[in-house]
């Protein structure tokens, strides 16, 4: 059998696409970011991405599968969620697309120190030397303390320790619900709470930036499911590291659209991230 025939090529091949439509989908909230208010930006983004869910759902029938069975677990991760979102929209309009792309992927090495705390999983020095790369990476990014350092790096390093949170409830809720319902759920909660920053100085829409919105929440739902499908198809240890290409996506994308090229440390902090978190992910 041809490799891209296999299950697993097509897996890998799913979740390079699905990490450069994340990156398409980030580049499009920068965008928008810059005309619009972050509550707006997150807002009608996410009823666009909650109207694909929905009609996944009903085109596949499978209306049970977004009852809620964890109840506090399912109320939690998306709180968390919405934080994540807050912040990464936040981190997005003060940096480069590329530099918090690389912070924001930190996050497994967060997912792994949580474990042990909450989850009771033990660590191999295999992966303590994955977490000591890792930070190591983060400082070459944010450089504390030297003339490069910009508050706003601060942002994103926020973001990739709610990310991770986030994503281990998610591992710790997966057990009673569903991907889609915590899909739905957490877009739901996000909807709600952004209707709330109304007062605070929503904009008109004009029908360009109708059709940004549309397409940035369509971005989102799919690089979401095909995420979803890819580690479906292949085996995750396999799979997982491929997520690390939307650093490469970011930097072309920044580049092309912004004008934007990382510098050597946040390059070189870059890739520490990317052996850090495949060191992880191959030895889980």
């Amino acid at each position: 059998m041809s490799l891209f025939k296999s299950d697993a090529a097509k897996g890998i091949c799913i979740m390079t696409l699905g990490a450069g439509v994340l990156t398409m989908n980030d580049a499009t909230t920068k965008y928008l970011a810059e005309s619009y208010p972050m509550g707006q930006v997150l807002g009608i983004r996410q009823f666009a991405a909650l109207l694909m869910i929905v009609a996944y759902v009903w085109w596949t029938d499978t209306w049970k599968d977004l009852r809620i069975n964890n109840r506090t677990g399912q109320a939690w991760r998306a709180a968390i969620h919405v934080g994540s979102a807050i912040l990464i929209i936040w981190a997005l309009t003060l940096l480069p697309i590329a530099t918090v792309t690389a912070i924001v992927f930190s996050s497994p090495i967060v997912v792994l120190l949580f474990s042990m705390r909450v989850v009771g999983e033990s660590v191999s020095w295999w992966r303590w030397i994955a977490v000591v790369v890792g930070f190591a990476g983060v400082l070459v990014i944010v450089r504390p303390g030297g003339i490069a350092f910009e508050w706003a790096l601060l942002v994103a390093v926020a973001a990739a320790f709610v990310s991770g949170f986030r994503d281990l409830l998610t591992r710790c809720l997966s057990r009673t619900d569903t991907s889609i319902s915590m899909l739905f759920w957490a877009s739901v909660l996000l909807i709600v709470l952004s209707l709330l920053t109304i007062p605070f100085g929503w904009k008109p829409l004009t029908l360009t930036a109708s059709f940004w919105f549309i397409f940035n929440g369509l971005l989102n739902a799919g690089a979401h499911f095909l995420m979803i499908e890819a580690l479906r198809l292949g085996d995750a240890a396999l799979v997982s590291p491929f997520r690390y290409t939307a650093i490469l996506w970011a930097t072309l994308t920044g580049f092309l659209v912004w004008h934007e090229f990382p510098d050597t440390p946040t390059m070189l902090g870059a890739a520490m991230l990317i052996v850090s978190g495949v060191m992880i992910i191959r030895r889980q």
